[in-house]
């Protein structure tokens, strides 16, 4: 309670004084005694943002202190960084540098001053994300070090100091509040305007031009009182310095927006959109080195003038071609090798990566694209990228048929340019590396677009990214399908229903979408309307109105299904019902006449039907609307080159029946006596697995007049598959079976895919 006072006390004579400069000296003992510290100094940042400035100090043993925004000094590494920093020893270096590699404390101050300073104490004044200056504070009284508890204390009375120091300074709230109070917008206006922005009209300082005929510089002028450093416009007299771009990738700055325009390694002159984004400032540090900097605030589109670029053309998506090279994946690596120890060699740990990779280098570019290339000759559906332990080399597996397959190894002095590229074809922030990304990546192959989903997931060995190959095609005719017989007449009746709802389920990747496509196929006739809602859209049919989700702006499964519900649709395609809004949305559509098919992640059909009553949807309007569901799972094929018939011994038949279920098997027509299966051998063509292809095992449930009313009093899973199965359903496991009979595949694949 005492300290609270103290705060109270502070806050109050710190906010009646004109200045703080009038008052600091007054309160400056409670802050020591509060803080429990010897000594304290604050900083503020200086007009240029290139340094911090000591503006008050107890103890006048020093001069005025000037600190580069750098890691030179434990202040100036919190102001660049703005983040707090308890410090109990500052002579101690390895403390020092597990803050910052390069941090360290330059003890000349305490040669030249006379005070021996043991524990610090270092808090960044800011006000919203607009850095002010730095609190500094030295040797804990009594225990020693500075503790968690006195960090917020510190971190209390900083908020308070910097509320003054924004009124002194005139900063304003927002970078664009100076215009409101000059009176040449009103808040409306500016609201109105950051929606517009936000719905990808324009740039806000590019909307304040183009609506109210504001000029560059009264912008600009704003952006200096909220940001607190100069403003700098677009002059063709200004040339980025050569010494400080060369190294640098032009789509990295051009992502990031920002552009060394002056200076050189010994002090750095740069111009970015936003100085108050720390983590992008340390970023900068790291990649450029030098020993200060300067920070200038300037709009995008200048930024991108001094790039060389047209503003329109920052967001403009570009088709990349991958044109795949001969060789193989080993010698391209090797080629890596021999280019890096031309340049003479080394593992360049200390250097950012954008430093090191340039996105044209032909062997790293020939490399990705020979990746990619491979996959699909192979139809892999993934391509994984993976970091290795230390010096370990980095592992590329591609999932073919379902199961991850080592293709290459590349040396860990490597996997960044690998990485890097990668992250540049898809449009993700090359100077991100602790935080998983998406992107996209749209190419030709051989002339034919190719669609690939990348994400990248920081490991604590690195990065590694994995690729989705997003093959875009024509829908499978149902009858490729492989459906059993009776599963394709069970499918064949549940689409004579004029509306209703037919869900397909199963776990991610078990074609789901393909099934579903190719049941529309059945269905697409001139005189209906189909519309789909799709994320991403994979399959296109000629007859079908596909619309992509953009989850982003908020367009997703439940606002497209209420948008087609005004379109006159008779067939509706939700690419999952991922929620309660969607599922009974979907409901209410499919009572109102329309025929609706959807997705759910789900492991057997009967157990569809309980999820969806869990996730609260009317028992009866669900009943009701339930026209039938199908289960299934992509199972790996028997090459058909390879494959070896062979009679099974009478254990393996046994396993068989007993799987299948003893008072089912009889409808096979199976018999022992000239039984012949096959099994897996392995030639080129496969790959040596044994394995070409995959296929789908399916579990149909009919929404029958039984199973409607079961529905009605929410059955468990186990009283619907017992029901259904008196009804002739057959399981995942059974349809497996019947096709291990077929010679299709064999029991071993089948039980690896429908036990669960």
């Amino acid at each position: 309670m005492e300290q609270q006072g103290q705060l109270t006390s502070i806050y109050e004579r710190i906010q009646q004084a004109d200045r703080l400069e009038d008052i600091i000296w007054d309160v400056a003992p409670d802050i020591l005694e509060v803080l429990q510290t010897e000594r304290m100094t604050i900083y503020e940042r200086s007009p240029d943002g290139s340094e911090i400035v000591s503006r008050f100090k107890t103890g006048d043993d020093i001069g005025v202190i000037r600190l580069p925004l750098s890691p030179s000094s434990i202040a100036g590494y919190v102001a660049m960084s703005q983040q707090a920093v308890r410090v109990d020893d500052v002579y101690d270096a390895q403390q020092l540098t597990s803050i910052h590699s390069r941090l360290h404390f330059d003890y000349s101050y305490d040669q030249v001053g006379g005070f021996l300073t043991r524990s610090m104490m270092v808090v960044p004044m800011c006000f919203g994300d607009t850095l002010l200056g730095v609190l500094q504070v030295m040797n804990r009284i009594g225990e020693g070090v500075f503790t968690e508890s006195d960090l917020l204390l510190a971190q209390e009375i900083c908020r308070i100091l910097a509320q003054k120091i924004r009124y002194d300074r005139e900063s304003t709230e927002g970078p664009y509040e100076y215009l409101i109070a000059q009176g040449r917008i009103t808040r409306q206006q500016l609201e109105e305007i950051e929606q517009a922005a936000n719905d990808g009209v324009g740039s806000v300082p590019y909307l304040l031009k183009a609506t109210f005929e504001l000029t560059t510089e009264e912008i600009g002028a704003s952006l200096e009182q909220y940001y607190q450093v100069p403003f700098m416009g677009y002059n063709e007299e200004v040339v980025p310095p050569e010494s400080l771009v060369e190294s640098l990738n032009k789509s990295f700055l051009i992502r990031n927006t920002w552009v060394p325009v002056s200076g050189d390694r010994e002090r750095a002159v740069i111009l970015i959109d936003n100085p108050n984004d720390a983590q992008k400032i340390m970023d900068i540090q790291g990649i450029l080195n030098a020993d200060s900097y300067e920070f200038m605030v300037g709009l995008e589109e200048d930024i991108l003038r001094y790039l060389g670029v047209a503003p329109d053309e920052k967001e403009e998506e570009q088709e990349i071609e991958v044109d795949a090279p001969e060789v193989g994946l080993e010698d391209l690596v090797g080629r890596l090798d021999d280019e890096r120890n031309a340049k003479g060699g080394g593992k360049g740990g200390d250097k950012h990566p954008d430093e090191l990779i340039d996105e044209n280098a032909a062997t790293v570019v020939q490399l990705v694209n020979k990746m990619i290339a491979d996959a699909v000759e192979l139809g892999a559906s993934d391509v994984h990228i993976e970091p290795s332990k230390g010096d370990a080399p980095a592992v590329v597996r591609m999932r073919v048929d379902g199961v991850c397959r080592p293709v290459l190894q590349i040396p860990s002095s490597h996997i960044r340019y690998v990485v890097a590229r990668i992250k540049i074809m898809s449009k993700v922030d090359i100077a991100e590396s602790r935080l998983p990304q998406d992107g996209k990546i749209a190419c030709r192959l051989y002339g034919s677009p190719l669609e690939l989903r990348v994400a990248t997931l920081p490991t604590v060995n690195g990065e590694s990214v994995i690729m989705r190959i997003l093959a875009a095609g024509a829908a499978l005719p149902f009858d490729k399908l492989n459906l059993m017989p009776r599963n394709e007449e069970k499918v064949q009746k549940m689409l004579d229903h004029p509306h209703g709802l037919m869900l397909v389920v199963g776990p991610t990747g078990s074609g789901k979408t393909t099934t579903l496509h190719a049941i529309l196929g059945v269905i697409n006739k001139p005189e209906r309307k189909i519309l789909t809602a799709e994320d991403p859209v994979e399959i296109t049919q000629p007859g079908l109105q596909q619309i992509q989700i953009q989850s982003a702006i908020g367009f997703d499964f439940a606002r497209a299904l209420r948008a087609f519900l005004r379109a006159d649709p008779d067939v509706i395609l939700i690419g999952e019902m991922r929620d309660y809004e969607t599922a009974h949305s979907g409901i209410e559509a499919s009572l109102t006449g329309h025929l609706v098919f959807s997705t759910l992640h789900t492991n057997s059909a009967p157990e569809t039907i309980t999820r969806l009553l869990d996730m609260g949807l009317d028992p009866l309007n669900f009943s009701d609307a339930f026209v039938g569901v199908v289960a299934q799972r992509l199972i790996r094929t028997l090459c058909s080159q390879c494959k070896e018939p062979y009679t099974p011994s009478s254990e393996d038949f046994e396993k068989l029946v007993s799987n299948y279920g003893p008072e089912y098997f009889p409808e096979l027509g199976v018999n022992e006596a000239d039984l012949e299966l096959y099994r897996a051998v392995g030639c080129e063509r496969c790959g040596g697995t044994g394995y070409k292809g995959r296929t789908g095992v399916h579990e149909v449930l009919m929404g029958t007049q039984t199973v409607k009313e079961m529905i009605l009093s929410k059955p468990g899973a186990g009283e619907l598959r017992e029901l259904a199965m008196m009804e002739g359903m057959r399981s995942l496991m059974q349809d497996g079976i019947a096709k291990v009979f077929k010679g299709q595949c064999d029991f071993q694949q089948v039980r690896a895919v429908t036990l669960s």
